[in-house]
Order: C-alpha cells, then sequence, then structure tokens
C-alpha cells in the first residue's frame, strides 16, 4: 500500500511539474485551471495523509509557513561579476580589438548576444538535481541567502528535468528576477486600491520584493526569472550558445531573444536592431549582453578588476523628456563634496516617476547655464541615473538669473573650498554634520563593516542627539544602552539586536575595516589589494607613494589619495581607538608561506588545466607576487598551459624562464 501510495504521489508532482513547465516556462497551457487544481488539492491530500512523503522539492512546497528571521549571507564560489558597459559602435569595436589582441589572433570571434534583463541577479545552487539554496549578487563576492523566495517563482525548477543524463551534481544556475510590464502594472494598481504605497518600476519593485520575510507574501507577487548562466565543476558544454540551449533541455527559463553572432559587426547589427524593438517587449531593457561564445576562450581571457574581460554590456541611448526645474539642491557627502541636485517637477520616464536629478557639479551648471525655472530636458544615464542634458531656451521666463554658486556650506555655514586643480567644491569643517553622518552610514553600510540596524534614518538620529560624533563613537553606544533604550519608537529588542550587529563587526576582516574608513578612491576591491599586500595597517600607513602604487592596479591618484588620508593626526588617531575596541587591522593567520612569491612576476599563457586562470593569479598574489598580461625581460616566470601561444615564443626569445603546472605546484610545497 505504501509503495502504491508513494508511486502515486511521485505521478502527480511530475505531472504537475510538467504543467507548470508548459505554463510559466513554455507559456503553453496544457490543461484547464480547474483540471490543473483537482490534481495540486490530490496531491495536498495524499501528503497531508502522509507527512513522511514529503520532500522539499514537491510542488507543494514552494510556498513555505516559516519566515526568513534573518537573509544569511553567501559567499559565491565563482564571483559574480559586474559588465563594463560601452554605449557607442567604436567601443564594441574597441572591445573586439582588445579581445583579439590579447588572444593574438585576426580572425573574427564568435559572439552570443543576449537582452540584458532589468531585474535584479540571482545565484541558484543544485545538488545532485535539487534545489538547494539561492542568493543574491550583492557585492559579487558575497550575496544574501532568499531561497524560501525564489523557490515560490513557478518558472523556477525544484528539481531539475529527471530525464537528463550525466547531470553534474553540483550545479549553479544564474539569471535574472524581473517582473513584467502589465503584471507590475497590475500590482500597483491593486496596491493603490488598497491604500498602500506603490512601486516606482518593476526593477525596484522585485528588489523590494525578494528582500520579504514572509514567502506567502512573495508568492503572490508576479515574479518572473530568464537564467542565463550555467556553472559546474565538471564541463557541461563548450560555449555560451550550448549553455544557454542546455538550460532549457534541463527545463529552466531562457529568453530566446538571444543570437549567436559571427564577429562584431553581426553585434552591432544585433544592438541597433532591439534598440528599435525594445519598446514593444512585455519587459524591461536597458542593453545588450556581449559574451565571448566559446568557454576556453572566456577561461583564456580571465577577468579585470570586477568585470571579466570577455562579456560587455551594450547600454541602449538612454530616453528623454522634458519637466520644470523647481530649485536646485546643494548636497554635502562624506568626504565634504558638495554637489547639486535638481529638483523637479515630477515626470514618468523608462518606467519611474522621475523628481530629482543629478546636476554633476558648478561646472555643469555654468557652462549650460541651467536656471531655476528653466523647462530642461532629462534622461536617464543607462536609463538608470536621471540627469539633465540641457535648457529648452524658447521656454525660459523673462527675467531669470543666472544660478548662485554657494560661498558657504548649506548645512554647517562654514566657509567652501574651491580647488584649482577639481571642479568640486568642499566643506573643509570635519566637524559638518552630513560628513560625520555620511562617513557614518559608510562605516556601517553592508560592504564595510555591515552593522544591520545602523542605516541612514537611525544614524541621522543618534547624530543630532549627539550619541554619535563619529564612527569611533559606534563601539562606545554600549555605555549608553539606557539612552538608547529611552528613544521613542526604538525599544529594548532593538537595542539589543544592534549592539549585538556591533559586536559581531569586529570580526570583519582587514580588508572591510580598511574600506570602511572611507578613504577617497578606495572601494572594495582596492582595499583588498591594499591590505592582501600590506598585511597589517603600519606597513600602509609607514609607505611610501611610490610603494603603494607598486600594487598592482594601484595608480598614482589612488596612492596619493591613501597617504593623504594617513598624513592627517585625527585618522590615525581613529585607528588606534578603533583598534582599541577589537577591531582587526591585519590579515590573520598570515604565515611565512605567503610570501614565497615575493617581488616575483609572473604571466600566464595557454589553457591550464589544474587551475583557472582567476584561482592560479590568486595563489600567486597571495603568496606574494604579481601578475602581468605582458613578458619583459622584468618577467621571471611564465605558467604555461596547453594552446601557449605568441607569449611562448616571446619567453624563449627574452631567454624567461617558462614552467608548467606541475612545476608551480612544486614550487608552492605544501601551500
Amino acid at each position: 500500500m505504501n509503495a502504491n501510495v508513494e508511486n502515486k504521489i511521485e505521478q502527480l508532482r511530475n505531472k504537475i511539474r510538467e504543467y507548470d513547465y508548459n505554463y510559466y516556462v513554455l507559456a503553453e497551457s496544457k490543461i484547464s485551471d480547474f483540471e490543473y487544481d483537482k490534481i495540486y488539492k490530490e496531491l495536498q491530500k495524499l501528503e497531508e495523509e502522509n507527512p513522511h512523503l514529503i520532500t522539499p522539492e514537491s510542488p507543494t512546497q514552494r510556498v513555505g509557513s516559516d519566515l526568513t528571521k534573518e537573509f544569511l549571507t553567501v559567499t559565491h564560489k565563482t564571483p559574480m561579476l559586474s559588465l563594463a558597459n560601452s554605449y557607442d559602435e567604436q567601443e564594441l569595436l574597441d572591445f573586439d580589438k582588445r579581445i583579439k589582441n590579447i588572444l593574438d589572433v585576426t580572425h573574427d570571434i564568435e559572439y552570443v548576444a543576449e537582452l540584458k534583463i532589468d531585474g535584479v541577479s540571482i545565484s541558484i545552487t543544485y545538488e545532485n538535481g535539487k534545489l538547494k539554496n539561492a542568493a543574491t549578487r550583492g557585492d559579487g563576492f558575497t550575496g544574501e541567502e532568499v531561497t524560501n523566495n525564489i523557490k515560490t517563482i513557478k518558472s523556477v525548477p525544484l528539481r531539475i528535468n529527471s530525464k537528463h543524463k550525466n547531470l553534474p551534481s553540483h550545479l549553479e544556475v544564474r539569471g535574472e528576477v524581473f517582473m513584467e510590464i502589465e503584471e507590475f502594472k497590475k500590482f500597483n494598481k491593486q496596491r493603490e486600491e488598497e491604500d498602500l504605497k506603490t512601486f516606482v518600476n518593476p526593477r525596484n519593485s522585485t528588489a523590494g520584493t525578494l528582500k520579504l520575510q514572509d514567502p506567502k507574501v512573495v508568492a503572490k507577487r508576479p515574479l518572473d526569472i530568464f537564467t542565463y548562466y550555467l556553472l559546474s565543476e565538471e564541463d557541461i558544454s563548450s560555449t555560451q550558445e550550448n549553455n544557454l540551449k542546455k538550460l532549457k533541455e534541463l527545463g529552466f527559463k531562457v529568453n530566446n531573444n538571444f543570437n549567436l553572432c559571427k564577429n562584431i559587426n553581426e553585434v552591432i547589427n544585433y544592438c541597433k536592431t532591439w534598440d528599435t524593438k525594445r519598446a514593444n517587449l512585455p519587459y524591461e531593457t536597458d542593453g545588450v549582453v556581449i559574451k565571448v561564445n566559446d568557454i576556453k576562450l572566456q577561461q583564456k581571457l580571465g577577468n579585470v578588476a570586477k568585470s571579466p574581460r570577455w562579456a560587455i554590456a551594450f547600454k541602449f541611448a538612454a530616453q528623454q523628456m522634458t519637466t520644470k526645474l523647481l530649485s536646485i539642491t546643494w548636497q554635502v557627502g562624506r568626504t565634504g563634496a558638495v554637489t547639486p541636485v535638481a529638483e523637479l517637477e515630477p515626470v514618468f520616464l523608462a518606467g519611474s516617476t522621475i523628481s530629482r536629478a543629478t546636476l554633476h557639479n558648478k561646472d555643469e551648471i555654468l557652462r549650460k547655464d541651467i536656471r531655476v525655472g528653466d523647462t530642461v530636458i532629462i534622461e536617464k544615464g543607462g536609463d538608470v541615473i536621471p540627469k539633465i542634458t540641457g535648457v529648452v531656451l524658447e521656454k525660459r521666463e523673462k527675467g531669470s538669473k543666472p544660478s548662485q554658486i554657494p560661498i558657504h556650506c548649506p548645512v554647517c555655514d562654514e566657509e567652501l573650498f574651491y580647488s584649482e586643480e577639481e571642479v568640486a567644491i568642499y566643506c573643509i569643517n570635519n566637524l559638518c554634520p552630513a560628513q560625520i553622518k555620511g562617513s557614518i552610514e559608510h562605516f556601517a553600510s553592508r560592504g564595510a563593516m555591515d552593522i544591520e540596524g545602523l542605516g541612514e534614518s537611525i544614524v541621522n538620529q543618534f547624530v543630532d542627539l549627539g550619541l554619535l560624533k563619529s564612527y569611533v563613537d559606534i563601539y562606545s553606544l554600549f555605555q549608553k544602552r539606557e539612552d538608547l533604550i529611552n528613544i521613542e519608537r526604538f525599544g529594548e529588542k532593538s537595542v539589543i539586536n544592534l549592539l549585538n550587529a556591533i559586536e559581531k563587526s569586529k570580526d570583519k576582516p582587514f580588508e572591510k575595516i580598511l574600506f570602511a574608513l572611507g578613504i577617497r578612491y578606495v572601494g572594495t576591491g582596492v582595499a583588498k589589494k591594499l591590505a592582501n599586500h600590506f598585511e597589517k595597517i603600519e606597513n600602509l600607513i609607514n609607505a611610501t607613494p611610490d610603494e603603494i602604487e607598486a600594487v598592482p592596479e594601484i595608480g598614482p591618484r589612488i596612492a596619493e589619495s591613501v597617504k593623504k588620508f594617513f598624513n592627517i593626526p585625527k585618522n590615525l588617531e581613529n585607528i588606534t581607538q578603533l583598534k582599541s575596541s577589537g577591531l582587526k587591522f591585519e590579515i590573520e593567520n598570515k604565515s611565512d608561506r605567503n610570501v614565497i612569491f615575493k617581488n616575483v612576476t609572473f604571466v600566464l599563457t595557454g589553457t591550464l588545466s589544474k587551475f583557472t586562470r582567476d584561482e592560479a593569479k590568486n595563489i600567486i598574489e597571495e603568496n606574494g607576487g604579481k601578475v602581468t598580461s605582458s613578458i619583459s625581460s622584468k618577467t621571471d616566470f611564465v605558467l604555461v598551459g596547453e594552446n601557449a601561444g605568441s607569449k611562448l615564443e616571446k619567453a624563449k626569445k627574452l631567454n624567461v624562464k617558462t614552467i608548467d603546472e606541475n612545476e608551480f605546484k612544486k614550487m608552492l610545497g605544501n601551500q
């Protein structure tokens, strides 16, 4: 009897999976809603009667009942890198030229062009064909687990098509979660009728939905997904085109508008075609993603900083509208830079209502002669950031006056500093409340110390109440516990959670702390490079600009900014106080093994079998070495893989020592 019930349950599940696939992925309805509901209820009844037979991948388990109290941090095994952008035909031609130069070829490169969906990037992991977890892109290296919410999307298979043979045990699928435009409008209309706050565009609605704690609420929202990337430790396919086809075979939803292009000219034609046709699509797209089709060539090309060399995004020309400029607000950032923001008469543009736009700097205002009361032309740069591109002069009101550039800080009223070398203007008062708030907010942000509960509104409140005067004061808040509890609408539980989050932040690695300090031009990637190279804060403080600039991919502007930061006594005093609070200003467990390649320069060529390019590069850099893209007399070793090209010949001509992967492993010893 039990075997019969088990078989019946599995038959019903397979039927529902098939109907879901046809309806949500292929947009084909094989049965009526009534028949579908009948089968679904039969499965529910059998599972309720036999709870021991319920499995996580059953269609009835898409919507969980448990609330997600905390979105756990997930480290991406392979980073989810962002793409470099291009905006015109010449930049695509330059991209193709770079690819050919790196590969040292003259023949045409094959590319796959895919529509760039304007949504939220997601990574979904499968173990033995069953959905294990899902995570947001985050900063590219770590994201947030949103498994319960992703499971509610019916175009996401909970179990991969069981008919597929030789399925890798571990599989990662990446895609873009989005809302179709009409579904978004219906959803917003419903919220309006329920007297709830509406969303400005489908992407914001999607991002907000994925962060909801209750999957039952998520399930009621019209989320969908297009998958575009397949990862496995085992070889799945030799090309991106085949990967997209494989995703379809496995039961995933893929955007059918991708195209295999034999050369860059076909790519350009594809981009031109969709720039005019995109208005007819049922979902929002802001460009085209171009990828080298051959996977081995992708691996050979590798990555630079936060972007792959083998892919680029072509951004469609921004959409434009005209509206009235009501006023100009001057904002003070955490570095003291004072920047102008246009306050506009609200206008709907490219999927969202625009009421503010950047004016960049004072020179931009003066050059374009932008005045309050003007009718201005606004556009979304890359369909994201609104900006003013010009003024409709024939509509300018009589008697209008040129915009006045401020002399005093709009927040603290101190005289502003005008640099001859920069267009930006600065408030140089370190005690300016706007700078204090900005620096604390940055310090506590997710990419830095990740102190949950210390967002913009709380930071503003704490600074206004005198509880925080700098980010150093965060670690003495536990001494003001009673004061915090007495703050209106804060409460004991909120205080306990905040203090716990502050304590937890003390475990953040050196690179995160270095980024949190807010040194100009030092983003997360630069902070990581500096931390790995100098190992402890004292080494970085005492380094000369030339020594800082010697770090791979660190230029003179960054080196000068870092040195300038550490030349300010107050900053050194802050670091001393943070150290005494328990923050770690050095890389932990850094042993002598990490300097076996100190001052040694490598060049990688050919296809490596025991490592990926990135893995070999990371190993070299973690052990004190440097990896460059071109060979010179200063190169110490060339690590040679299969099908090595012209670099191998050049190494022989320059008498540079070449090694294979086995020799490289011997050099590493027990590392």
